[in-house]
């Protein structure tokens, strides 16, 4: 159950404080330690209220079941999908400070671990983003707009060529979906389950169902960020 310890000014409920959730990651990240001072608890909180700051401005703004509790949002680390995400923020923080290679790396290990996410540290997934039991997903070096959704087993990657998708915002992926090479993606753009799209282009306010070269795009005339997002 949810715990009502809050930190200073926090604009979301946390689970634990910050002690709590310090000494939590550490002892997880023992699982990969061949010395054990590498993943400390000291070392988590330096980093701890830049990537708070970055997971209250993600969970802030969805209000999806789970991420609101009495008209507040909330963080709860025994809910697989917003520790994932914060996972994914530590591990990406650390990287960007320059700081300890090997302890990012070890965040990115143990979210594929516990949830089969994987987004390496140096791959930059938006401000704002919502994972949904992200089992077998693979969030490769493309550039991702706010407001994304990515379901279970969707794979961003590039083609032999080394490009990547361009993702313009206000998108959402279903189960199954992949988005290779150089697509870009306008806005308000639902990928249907199963969905494939391979060095495609892709029109704002669309909904994509099936497979390239025989996929089809279909009208999309709700918003992304209005469906799920405030």
């Amino acid at each position: 159950m949810l715990r009502s310890k809050t930190l200073t000014r926090s604009t979301i409920t946390w689970s634990l404080d910050q002690t709590q959730l310090a000494a939590y990651v550490a002892r997880q990240l023992s699982f990969f330690a061949h010395r054990r001072a590498q993943f400390g608890a000291a070392r988590i909180t330096r980093y701890l209220p830049e990537v708070q700051a970055r997971v209250e401005k993600c969970f802030a703004g969805i209000r999806m079941k789970y991420y609101q509790r009495q008209g507040r949002p909330v963080f709860d680390h025994a809910h697989g999908d917003h520790y994932a995400v914060f996972l994914y923020f530590l591990g990406n923080t650390i990287f960007r400070a320059g700081g300890n290679e090997e302890l990012a790396t070890a965040c990115f290990s143990l979210n594929k671990l516990l949830h089969g996410l994987d987004a390496y540290p140096a791959v930059e997934l938006p401000d704002i983003f919502m994972v949904v039991h992200p089992l077998g997903t693979v969030l490769g070096g493309a550039q991702y707009g706010n407001h994304l959704i990515v379901y279970q087993n969707c794979t961003i990657g590039s083609a032999d060529d080394g490009r990547y998708p361009v993702f313009a915002g206000g998108t959402v992926l279903y189960s199954g979906v992949s988005v290779i090479g150089a697509c870009r993606v306008g806005p308000d753009v639902v990928f249907g389950a199963n969905s494939f799209l391979l060095n495609t282009d892709v029109p704002a306010r669309t909904t994509v169902v099936g497979e390239y070269p025989q996929h089809r795009f279909l009208p999309n005339n709700r918003s992304v960020r209005e469906r799920f997002f405030e």
